[in-house]
């Protein structure tokens, strides 16, 4: 009796996107092999649950070792084991660095230590994401921190060219680096209304602006670490609300420029020394590594919760805020302009990406 054949031979390792995706998410191949099953792939492949389990324990195997290369991501291109084409590993990559915002904005902000990592179950069931996928998630988080804290350059393309990441995935670990170097405070309740996104964005103002790199891009841990001077700098700003003329002239500025703009008007002009005195004392103390962690909870006390509960719009902080900036530039006696100028561009971008109506 004779039996045909077709026999296919190859060398390019196969990899279904869906269940390396499986993996990725923690499940076991008994999980993973149901919610292919739910999906409908054996009436697609015709295939027999017997044949699913053993395709996707063999996938799960070439994961699990592909998972040491994934860890150097540049390895990946040189190594001969398995055959995977370029587009293939660029795929591999983003994927296995991708986390969970949910994820990431319980940790945004902490050392990234074993005691952090100790944590892990009760974030795991606080945001449904598997254990095993929150561990892969700090591991990751972990050891881009390591490899780039010391570079000198920008952060963002240190990550990029190390990890071979896309550029909004090395953006947004840039933010995860910076935040955890400087420990921010982010896990406050008055901070919860905050995505990890604003987070990122307000790290990218601070990163551009604030950091070594802003003046400087080969200086050390440039992109990593506030530029002190700077800071010890913002100390004299202080003159804007200890000098009652120089105050009294900066609200009269102001005040002028926005009357018949906006219909808060009175409680911009009944508010401002108070405004005022929060946004100059938070310059002035961002020299103390604790007010520097308590930037962001400073922001919203001492600027947004006020603003809010006068039912300012977001037009109208954006309003205020340019018109408070540009005015302090006329001032005569105020000869602080550069630094005021770095200052308050960040300021704004953050409180206006911070403020929800």
């Amino acid at each position: 009796m004779s039996v045909e054949l077709d026999v296919f031979v190859g060398n390019t390792t196969i990899m279904d996107k869906e269940v390396y995706q499986l993996w990725l998410n923690g499940y076991t191949v008994n999980d993973a092999v149901r919610v292919r099953i739910e999906g409908g792939v054996m009436e697609e492949c015709e295939a027999s649950a017997e044949v699913l389990l053993s395709d996707t324990m063999d996938q799960y195997r070439t994961f699990q070792m592909c998972e040491r290369l994934l860890h150097h991501p540049a390895k990946l291109a040189n190594q001969l084991l398995f055959q995977i084409p370029p587009d293939r590993q660029a795929m591999l990559i983003e994927r296995y660095y991708a986390f969970d915002d949910l994820f990431v904005r319980e940790v945004l902000g902490k050392k990234l230590s074993k005691g952090t990592k100790k944590d892990l179950d009760d974030v795991s069931t606080k945001t449904g994401i598997t254990l095993k996928s929150c561990r892969r998630q700090f591991d990751n988080f972990k050891r881009v921190f390591k490899v780039v804290e010391e570079l000198k350059g920008p952060l963002v393309e240190n990550i990029r060219q190390h990890f071979l990441l896309p550029d909004q995935l090395a953006r947004d670990y840039a933010a995860i680096v910076f935040f955890a170097n400087n420990r921010f405070e982010t896990g406050k309740k008055k901070l919860q209304y905050l995505t990890f996104q604003d987070f990122a964005f307000c790290a990218g103002q601070l990163i551009n602006n604030w950091t070594l790199g802003a003046v400087d891009n080969m200086m050390e841990d440039m992109d990593v670490d506030l530029d002190k001077e700077f800071l010890q700098d913002l100390k004299d700003l202080k003159i804007l609300i200890t000098d009652k003329d120089l105050l009294d002239q900066h609200k009269s500025l102001v005040c002028t420029a926005l009357r018949g703009k906006t219909n808060v008007f009175n409680e911009m002009e009944a508010n401002f020394k108070n405004l005022s005195r929060g946004l100059v004392n938070i310059a002035a103390k961002l020299i103390n590594a604790k007010d520097v962690r308590d930037f962001f909870i400073d922001l919203v006390e001492k600027f947004i919760e006020p603003c809010r509960s006068d039912k300012w719009t977001l037009v109208d902080v954006n309003l205020y805020l340019t018109h408070y900036t540009n005015s302090a530039h006329i001032l005569d006696t105020f000869k602080h302009h550069a630094v005021w100028t770095r200052y308050m561009g960040v300021i704004k971008s953050c409180i206006l990406r911070m403020y929800h109506e």
